[in-house]
């Protein structure tokens, strides 16, 4: 499917949901992408994309913000505290906080640093114990936790168990930024961006519906 195809899916999806088109930020997954399909896309004039592994993405995006201007990089997989610092020298925004460990790494960060990634907080919608973010009942008392430290929180990030229908975990999400104060709401990925859409969300994560097959290496 091309980008342009993802792009109209996505502002069809805002219009049926009387959203401003436009309001939906796409974030292509290139994740285990070999450079030249992320170069594609890069080409076509999209410029916000989305790593898991700060190390994987620190081999591949220094080269290519030489050449392109507006890079919007986001990092959507696990960070560890160690590699925090990198990553906020990395990525403009990181959707995977979630724990007060790394959230005191980040607050000490960006004051010796001076600037900080816009943040979003992981909630672990479906408390599934494999899967890293902050339990729904603790993610109030995690936000304030966070502001207490002087971070600003743009939003939150949900991904929902495979097996469950994704619109209820999207509704979970939202009623628990919108009790906070918080408008950021990173969910929805290739199966499921349209519903994503449709529940208010400001960040959709597709990477296989635009660069195909992940290509791991063996």
């Amino acid at each position: 499917m091309s980008l342009q195809d993802i792009q109209s899916r996505i502002h069809t999806a805002e219009e049926k949901a009387g959203r401003a088109v436009g309001s939906t930020q796409l974030i292509a997954v290139s994740k285990v992408q070999p450079n030249e399909r992320v170069e594609s896309v890069l080409n076509e004039g999209h410029r916000c994309f989305g790593e898991n592994r700060v190390q994987e993405a620190a081999g591949k995006w220094p080269d290519f913000a030489t050449r392109f201007d507006g890079l919007d990089l986001h990092l959507i997989g696990p960070l560890q505290t160690n590699k925090a610092r990198q990553a906020m020298e990395l990525f403009q925004n990181i959707h995977t906080l979630d724990r007060p460990k790394l959230a005191k790494t980040i607050a000490r960060l960006a004051q010796e640093l001076g600037h900080c990634p816009k943040l979003f907080i992981q909630v672990n919608t479906g408390e599934e114990p494999q899967k890293a973010g902050i339990a729904p009942r603790d993610a109030d008392a995690f936000v304030k936790e966070c502001r207490d430290m002087d971070l600003v929180i743009e939003g939150l990030m949900c991904i929902p168990p495979a097996e469950e229908e994704p619109s209820l975990h999207f509704s979970l999400l939202r009623k628990i930024a919108e009790r906070n104060g918080l408008t950021g709401l990173s969910m929805g990925m290739s199966g499921d961006f349209e519903s994503a859409v449709a529940l208010g969300a400001t960040h959709v994560r597709v990477g296989s519906a635009i660069f195909g097959a992940r290509a791991y290496e063996i």
